[in-house]
């Protein structure tokens, strides 16, 4: 295994690595249950065993594939958003359609992701990106994931007026949206993730290995006699994977060529494709994969073929894009280098099917914290970036800022990537004999993000 993973090289163990692939599927657990709410027979109309299995299945294949033929420590499962996304694309289109044509088109652009990482047109974005970029896109998901913990826990909610329109008015009118602090006293979810996050602080203050899956265990412990831990779902619950009613091949490809249908399939591609660079990136630079540039470059690269061929399979599998997971970064914080972590998390996710009773007792308000904590972790980075440099420190505080704001990755690289551009020609144009050099990849980005903006509009 130290051969294979490379742990002394990567300055890890067997026991490090573990704990970490389990910190990273606790953290990524609550995605088996909540991708059924999307995708299943209440969401997009998939059937509920068969939205379980291709989420178990699919997210635990796919990080398999990551961790033994690239080794580096990232998870992948259906993405937050897309599925979304994917249910909003069935339940609007009137029945004109289906969830099968959904995942025809999902399938399509795998097809189109493959294509981009085979003609190495996604690994120029490595080379493409200015490096002050790249450490605000690491920055920009800490502040991302701190705000899905802070949701998740119920320390942060957002409330809507009466007579809202929720799709015409933006989000920071305060007139409009309340965005308020979970009641810590009277509400159990809020009160047990503030246990959880001080818990969780303490460890980790004390270098206490494995803090991170300590304070969630311990957190789903102590939600039992608070009542927030629902363990009544154990008694009399079947252990056995349940293999009725699965949509494995059941997509409709031909279909997802009909009218229409080709702005989903665009739409799909173009928020895996930064999702994916944004996650790659961000979790390669926590675990010290880039500080080789070009093993590290190549690294990348591999792992984004895994993650193109992982869309299409999801897709075979029944589910909506799987992509790689911002939640990698708590087991990289807890450790882990190596792929042996994404094995570790790949082989829990497939044993999900057998213990799907067990995973359903683990509250959000005992993982989410754990989010925060990561954010802190990736914060750390913001420090690297010229902030006395106006030109390098615009475009990266968009790119921070705009991931929260619009609760988007894909939305903060976009903001970044533009804005470097524009300045860059601006900069071209005033000052020539102090050239500034942008690659002709982040041209032809910049020009794609614009149209793409202008013509599909915000997803």
């Amino acid at each position: 295994m130290d051969r294979y993973f490379r742990l002394k090289e990567n300055g890890t163990t067997v026991r490090t690595e573990i704990i970490a692939g389990l910190t990273t599927f606790m953290t990524m657990a609550y995605i088996l249950f909540v991708n059924t709410l999307f995708l299943g027979e209440n969401g997009a109309g998939i059937p509920n065993e068969g939205v379980f299995f291709a989420t178990a299945v699919g997210a635990g294949l796919v990080t398999l594939a990551m961790g033994l033929f690239v080794n580096i420590p990232v998870a992948l499962a259906p993405g937050m958003g897309l599925n979304a996304y994917f249910m909003t694309v069935v339940l609007t289109s009137n029945g004109a359609i289906t969830w099968q044509t959904a995942l025809g088109a999902v399938f399509l652009s795998g097809i189109v992701f493959i294509i981009l990482t085979v003609t190495k047109v996604r690994q120029m974005l490595l080379r493409a990106v200015p490096h002050n970029l790249k450490i605000a896109i690491t920055v920009g998901i800490g502040l991302f994931i701190t705000i899905i913990g802070a949701k998740l826990a119920n320390i942060m909610m957002v409330s809507v007026n009466p007579g809202t329109d929720v799709n015409a008015t933006p989000v920071l009118n305060s007139n409009q949206f309340n965005i308020v602090m979970g009641d810590f006293i009277h509400n159990k979810d809020t009160g047990l993730a503030l246990i959880a996050l001080i818990l969780i602080a303490v460890l980790m203050v004390l270098r206490v290995k494995g803090a991170l899956l300590i304070g969630i265990v311990a957190a789903t412990l102590i939600g039992i006699p608070m009542g927030v831990t629902n363990v009544s779902g154990l008694s009399g619950a079947s252990w056995l994977p349940s293999f009725d009613n699965l949509a494995v091949g059941k997509l409709d490809i031909m279909g997802a060529f009909g009218v229409g249908i080709i702005e989903i399939i665009l739409i799909f591609t173009f928020v895996e494709l930064f999702d994916t660079f944004g996650t790659l990136v961000g979790t390669a630079s926590r675990a010290g994969i880039l500080k080789d540039k070009e093993k590290g470059e190549k690294k990348v690269g591999k792992a984004m073929l895994v993650d193109a061929a992982g869309v299409s399979t999801g897709a075979l599998l029944g589910t909506s894009t799987i992509t790689a997971y911002v939640e990698s970064a708590s087991g990289v914080a807890e450790g882990g280098r190596t792929g042996l972590t994404a094995v570790t998390t790949g082989v829990l996710f497939i044993l999900a099917l057998f213990i799907a009773p067990l995973a359903l007792i683990v509250p959000s308000a005992a993982t989410a914290p754990a989010l925060i904590i990561v954010g802190v972790l990736m914060m750390s980075q913001v420090k690297e970036i010229e902030w006395d440099n106006f030109f390098e420190a615009f475009p990266a505080f968009l790119t921070i800022v705009m991931m929260p704001f619009t609760n988007s990755i894909a939305n903060g690289i976009s903001f970044g990537v533009v804005s470097y551009t524009l300045l860059a020609i601006i900069s071209n144009l005033v000052f020539p004999k102090r050239r500034v050099p942008v690659h002709w990849l982040l041209w032809v980005i910049s020009i794609l993000i614009v149209i793409r903006y202008m013509f599909l509009g915000v997803h």
